[in-house]
Formats: structure tokens, sequence, C-alpha cells
């Protein structure tokens, strides 16, 4: 809020009539009596000191004087407003005003009364009165319309501010607040593409636009706006979302990549856009993998990601094409770049060895995972595999007989660890058991059906 409505100097009050005594009466001031000067003056003196009640009682006496003297009133009302004396202190503005209601300082002191004393729908009366005179009060206005919970008229304040004065941090702050509430972002998003279309060239409208249908899941929409900026404004860092995204379709790798980096790389472009252009790059690489070295240099941007884990993410789409080299690739990147014991990942990268047939890396990691998680079966089960498919058969026996106490309601599993069982004891020369063990996995796999 403003404070600066009592900075009236000294010499303002009555050797420079052309500001607020202007404002007063002149013909009064004119036929002003020494006496009348002398108790003003007075009154500025004690109030300089803090003696507003002496300040009071001389003004009192000017009042007497010139009872039609709105300066005087208005100063009267600084020092009730001083002693807290708000009731008083109102009375005194609002006299001031009735006598010249043409003078924005007067209005202000009603107005810093009401907000002292938290009457908001009156400082909010009072404010719109003085925009008549200086409309970069309506700064203030917004401010009112917040505390009191009016957000609505708040918007249209702040977007009419923002287009007559400029933007301002304070204003942002504030439309930021409103936006997070989802009732009002469908009226921004019309104010901000009727202002696109007012001035095509300013890139804020834009990027705020894309912000809104990003934050709304609508990134088609977000990438149309950004096709548009393109279009405008092609050196923006916005516009190389676009830009990337036709580079694509239009196989020209090398500038689709340099695109892709300035994207990746910028504070401005929200994560979601980023992610989605490094999974359209990485379709990209798997139809042409001589640019996997650029994907390797694309994933470093999200190290700090707290959103997505962007390599294991990646292991699980070469995962699912069966390029279980790739995938591995990546999961053991994602375990190296952020927890090493992540359960997921882990058993993603289990699944990916068997597939693989890389059963050292297999057995030794599904050990580790053991000690960290010693009631999980299924890593007793991937230890047990490896270990029989590098013939330590009395290693996987110790590690599946240990494991298969853990399996609970899982029919699968606990078939697949009677077979892994049975290929340890095939191995350790016990028919017998291999047989009975193939046995049991075929009365587990029997309940399943």
């Amino acid at each position: 809020m403003k404070k600066e409505f009592w900075i009236i100097l000294f010499f303002a009050l009555f050797s420079n009539t052309a500001s607020v005594m202007a404002q007063t009466e002149p013909e009064d001031i004119a036929m002003a009596t020494d006496q009348y000067q002398d108790s003003f003056y007075e009154s500025l003196k004690q109030k300089g000191i803090e003696n507003y009640d002496k300040a009071i009682l001389s003004l009192e006496k000017c009042i007497k004087l010139k009872p039609n003297d709105a300066v005087a009133y208005f100063e009267l009302g600084k020092n009730y407003l001083a002693l807290k004396q708000y009731r008083n202190a109102q009375d005194s503005f609002e006299k001031a005003t009735q006598l010249d209601p043409k003078n924005k300082w007067f209005w202000l002191g009603i107005y810093d009364v009401s907000f002292e004393t938290k009457n908001y729908p009156l400082a909010i009366e009072t404010i719109q009165k003085i925009i008549v005179f200086d409309e970069e009060y309506k700064d203030d206005l917004i401010s009112l319309y917040m505390i009191t919970n009016q957000q609505d008229k708040a918007l249209i304040a702040i977007n009419e501010m923002n287009d007559k004065f400029g933007k301002s941090s304070d204003r942002e702050i504030y439309k930021n607040q409103i936006l997070s509430q989802g009732k009002y972002q469908n009226a921004e998003i019309g104010n901000l593409i009727s202002e696109i279309k007012k001035n095509p060239k300013e890139e804020s409208n834009y990027v705020n636009l894309i912000f809104l249908y990003s934050k709304a899941e609508e990134t088609d929409k977000a990438l149309d706006v950004a096709k548009q900026l393109a279009k405008e404004i092609p050196t923006s860092e916005w516009a190389q979302v676009s830009l990337f995204k036709g580079y694509l379709e239009a196989n020209q790798a090398d500038k689709a990549i340099k695109a892709m980096n300035v994207i990746l790389s910028s504070s401005k472009i929200d994560s979601k856009i980023k992610h989605r252009t490094l999974n359209e790059f990485l379709i990209y690489v798997n139809k042409n993998p001589q640019y996997a070295p650029d994907l390797e240099k694309a994933i470093s941007y999200f190290d700090n990601d707290k959103e997505i884990d962007v390599a294991k993410e990646i292991g699980k789409f070469y995962h699912s094409k069966n390029q279980f080299e790739n995938a591995i690739k990546y999961y053991e990147k994602e375990l190296k770049s952020n927890s090493d014991t992540d359960r997921e990942t882990n058993l993603l990268l289990l699944e990916a060895y068997t597939q693989a047939k890389q059963f050292e890396p297999l057995t030794k990691r599904a050990m580790y995972m053991i000690e960290v998680y010693p009631s999980q079966p299924q890593f007793y089960y991937y230890a047990g595999l490896g270990n029989n498919q590098l013939k330590q058969f009395k290693n996987a026996k110790t590690v599946l007989e240990m494991g298969l106490d853990y399996v609970v309601d899982d029919i699968k599993l606990e078939a697949n660890f009677n077979i892994q069982l049975g290929e340890a004891y095939n191995g350790l020369g016990d028919a017998k058991k291999k047989e009975e063990y193939f046995l049991k996995a075929n009365e587990v796999l029997k309940k399943k059906k």
C-alpha cells in the first residue's frame, strides 16, 4: 500500500499555492490573518515533535478563524490519526473532502483511516474515487480485492493495469495466486489470446498461455501456441519447441538436435514440454540409432529432475521394444544417478539381465538386493536363476530354499522357484529331488487354472 500520503512539505502548504493550497479556497487564503498563519505554523511545529494534542488545539483555532478551510481539516485528520482516534480522524478528512472534493490527498486521508481500521468496503469505495485523479492507485484497489477475496475483480484490474502501465512484480505475484485456482484459468486464457492478437510481438503472452495449457494437460494446444510464437518471434527459446518438431518431421536431425538442446537447457520452458520433446527424440533415435550419443547428452539435462526418472523411463521404452541391451544401459544409469536400491528399477534391470543372458551381473545384483530387501522373494529367485546358469548349483539351492519361504499368494513366482530348485538339484545330481520340484511346479500351475 502507498504510504506517501502524508508527505506534504511545509512550504507546499503556504508558499506553493499551485499544489495543495491551490486545491482549497484561494480567496480564503488571501484573507488569512496573521493569527491564522501563526496557529497553523504552530500546529505543524507541534506535530513535528509529536505533540499531537497541542497541534489539534492550534488547528481548532485555525478552523474557528476560517471554518471552510479544507487544509486545516486535513491536518486535523492527520493528527487524530496519529493518536489513533479514528472516528475523529475520519470526520475531519470527510469534512476536507466536502469542502474540496477534487483534492486526492483529502480522500487518501479517509483511505488511510479505513485501511488501518480494516474497514475494507470503505477503503475500496474511497480508492475508487482516488483512481479518478490518479489511475496508478488501482494497484491499491487490486491489493484490497485480494484481501477481500474478490479475485475475479482483482484479475480484471491486474490485466487492465498490465495493459496500460506494463507488468509489475506485485501484480504478477497476485496473478499467479489467482491462477493457481483452476476456475480463473479459462478467463485468463481468453485474455491472453486477445493480448496476442493485439500485440503479436510480445513474447510473455505466448509463454503464459503455453504455461496455462501445459498445466491443464492440453499439450497439443501449448504446441500450437509455440508454433505461432515461432512464426512471430523465431529467436525465442519457446519458439524452438515448434521448430524442433518441424525439423524432426523434415528429418533435419542436426537442426532438431540444436533446437532440442536449447529447449532442454532453458530455465523458462515448462518441464512437461521438455519431457515431451525428449520422448519425441527418443522415438526418432529408435529408428535412427546413429543419434544415440545425442540422446545420452539430452538425458543429462534431467539429472536433477524430481518429477520423472528419465533414464528409467527410457529403459522401459527399450524394454518394451525387447532391446534389452539398451534397457540395461539406462537402468544402470538410473541407479547410478539416483537411488542404487530403488526396488522397481532393480527388478526391471534383473529382468533385462535375464533376457540378455547376462548372468554374472544378474547374480551379483540380485545377491546385493537380498541384503537390502531380505524379505523380497523376487531377488532370491533371480539370484537362484543366475547361480544355476553359472553352474553354481549349491549356491542356487541355498538361496532358492531361503527365498521360497517369503513367497505369498504369487502362483507364478512359486512355480518358478520350484522349477529353479529342480534345476539346482539336477545340477547336483539328485534326480529324485529334481522330479519332486518339477512336479510341485506343475501342481502350483494347475491351481492357477
